[in-house]
């Protein structure tokens, strides 16, 4: 036996490959980055337990060196080419930060396509699989979601209904969100969440598109006095799309049963998870600006349809786009809701 491993060792260093004993013992720290809050939803209930059940899976093999906030520099939109580039080893972001770089991905991104993020996150999964998988080649995919019902948020006026928003200036987070605020009337801006704060202080904006999970990481309760959301369990004004990502290089050299320990927390289970952790986040986000007595707005069912009526082109530019680039677009609209479809009625 001892003869036969020492053979085997010997092979391995012949062709490049690290020692199989030193596989057994390897040992690897990740740095895992972010553009989230420390003390946000996201980070606490998502991130930092996802980290500890890798670390726990892999018998403490790994460990994950964590950083929040854009710790480690550069800007969220970048976050996905640290990935790539192996500046940091795992990275959670939108992959709408980068306008038009992910298109297919997109289609989740269209107004009222979701209503539940647990499901809606399977069915992302899996079309991510079926037709985008292509899209995040250049990274190991560890996990696709969305997150919980977007909600409008207002510093001076209330939002009552669709044509409220017209001249207003409203930050929206990807190209479809910005695309759906015109469809209102809105002057849309586009910018990441950390920015929101500011521009809501200064002006720069008048209101936001957020879930209600994320107001209290960036005080939105505190800056915006008014708030408007839609029914709960119809469909929502629109949700983002979420990466979870790792460095190719870095997941291959990963001995075999490391590998497991991060596959076991990655795929449709993972991406599940996710999504219905950040949406249940909704509940405490929401109280936090009913604690402080802000005005909170239900869109009726006739007032919904406004606001689908208006953004009814927004799906038509996209699936044109999608033609455009040698997509078939409407297929792949379809296929999104077909999944959604499927994924809610399990």
């Amino acid at each position: 036996m001892i003869q036969r491993r020492q053979l085997m060792q010997a092979a391995a260093a012949a062709l490049g490959a690290p020692p199989l004993a030193g596989l057994a013992r390897q040992r690897v720290t990740l740095k895992f980055h972010t553009f989230m809050q420390p003390m946000s939803g996201v980070w606490l209930t998502m991130h930092r337990p996802w980290m500890e059940m890798v670390e726990k899976d892999s018998g403490g093999r790994i460990q994950f060196e964590a950083y929040p906030a854009m710790q480690l520099g550069g800007t969220p939109p970048q976050l996905y080419d640290q990935a790539r580039d192996g500046v940091v080893d795992v990275v959670w972001t939108l992959p709408g930060y980068s306008a038009g770089r992910f298109p297919r991905t997109e289609a989740f991104e269209l107004p009222f396509m979701m209503s539940n993020a647990e499901a809606t996150s399977k069915a992302l999964w899996e079309y991510t699989q079926l037709h985008g998988a292509d899209e995040f080649k250049e990274t190991q995919l560890l996990a696709m979601q969305v997150h919980g019902p977007g909600v409008l948020h207002s510093v001076k006026k209330p939002i009552t209904k669709a044509a409220d928003l017209r001249g207003m200036k409203v930050r929206g987070p990807t190209r479809q969100a910005t695309n759906l605020l015109k469809s209102l009337g809105a002057i849309p801006v586009g910018m990441p969440l950390p920015g929101i704060p500011d521009a809501l202080s200064k002006g720069t904006i008048e209101a936001c598109a957020i879930p209600w999970e994320v107001v209290p990481a960036v005080k939105v309760h505190e800056l915006a006095k008014f708030h408007s959301e839609f029914p709960a369990g119809g469909p929502a004004l629109y949700t983002n799309t979420f990466v979870l990502a790792m460095n190719k290089a870095k997941y291959e050299a990963l001995a075999p049963d490391l590998r497991k320990a991060i596959d076991a927390h990655s795929g449709l289970a993972t991406s599940a998870w996710l999504g219905k952790v950040q949406q249940a986040n909704d509940v405490p986000g929401r109280k936090a600006a009913v604690d402080r007595g802000n005005a909170i707005h239900t869109f009726s069912a006739a007032e919904t349809q406004e606001f689908i009526k208006l953004s009814a082109q927004v799906d038509d530019d996209w699936v044109a786009d999608m033609d455009k680039r040698g997509f078939k677009g409407k297929a792949l609209l379809d296929s999104a809701r077909a999944l959604i479809a499927k994924y809610e009625k399990a």
